[in-house]
């Protein structure tokens, strides 16, 4: 069955373009042209994806992604904005968005990242035994739901693949590099300030003191190590 993608789009013009390149890339589309649609397609449909512009005509793509995530719905979403700001990136990053590219992109590489980020998720769900647990942190495989203690951790999709990379690699440096490789794909250029950004949101969250990680350790000049 073809992966099914949620286009948000107010233009459409770049609707057009984004279906064109998703079924080269054998994948099925279905479009909205506001918020509130693409809200109400999310309560009706499940998609493997979303693609998401920031500057829809009744709210922004933010105020979407804030909106699903509440209601856990945990489809990944890539925002694809005209506007190249740092801080628009890090701030749909920090919301709940997966991963960002800006216009004019290249459809070769736009499909490249669509791959990967639905194969990074889907490799949540293969069957694998339970529970996984180090530590105080628990896994569970059926549910897809991680913990700390009996307190569940909320988590996105590029955390969630992230907290599992950890979990099933316990004392193990991981370069920024290898990190790439395990969670964006090869092939895909990811800026390292993503890599920050989520290592800073997962500190957030299972850390006491994010200020002073105690599991999530930086590795001075070669990257980050994980301790249950």
């Amino acid at each position: 069955m073809a992966d099914q993608i949620l286009i948000v789009d107010d233009d459409p013009a770049i609707r057009k373009l984004l279906e064109k390149v998703m079924r080269s890339n054998d994948m099925e589309t279905t479009t909205a042209d506001s918020g509130k649609e693409a809200l109400r397609l999310l309560e009706q449909h499940t998609y493997d994806l979303i693609l998401m512009d920031v500057n829809l005509g009744d709210m922004e793509g933010f105020e979407v992604i804030r909106a699903l995530r509440a209601r856990d719905i945990r489809t990944p979403v890539m925002i694809v904005s005209g506007r190249s700001e740092d801080y628009d990136s890090l701030y749909g990053l920090s919301i709940g968005a997966d991963d960002y590219i800006t216009k004019p992109f290249r459809p070769v590489v736009l499909g490249a990242k669509v791959k990967a980020l639905i194969r990074r998720n889907r490799d949540l769900v293969l069957p694998k035994p339970d529970r996984l647990q180090n530590g105080a942190f628990t896994y569970d495989y059926s549910t897809m739901r991680f913990y700390k203690g009996k307190e569940e951790l909320v988590l996105s999709t590029r955390e969630a693949a992230l907290m599992l990379l950890f979990l099933q690699h316990p004392g193990q440096v991981f370069t920024k590099d290898m990190i790439y490789e395990k969670i964006w794909g090869t092939g895909v250029a990811v800026d390292d300030n993503a890599i920050m950004v989520y290592v800073n949101r997962l500190r957030g969250k299972i850390e006491e003191d994010r200020q002073k990680p105690v599991h999530i350790v930086t590795v001075r000049g070669l990257g980050y190590r994980f301790v249950p």
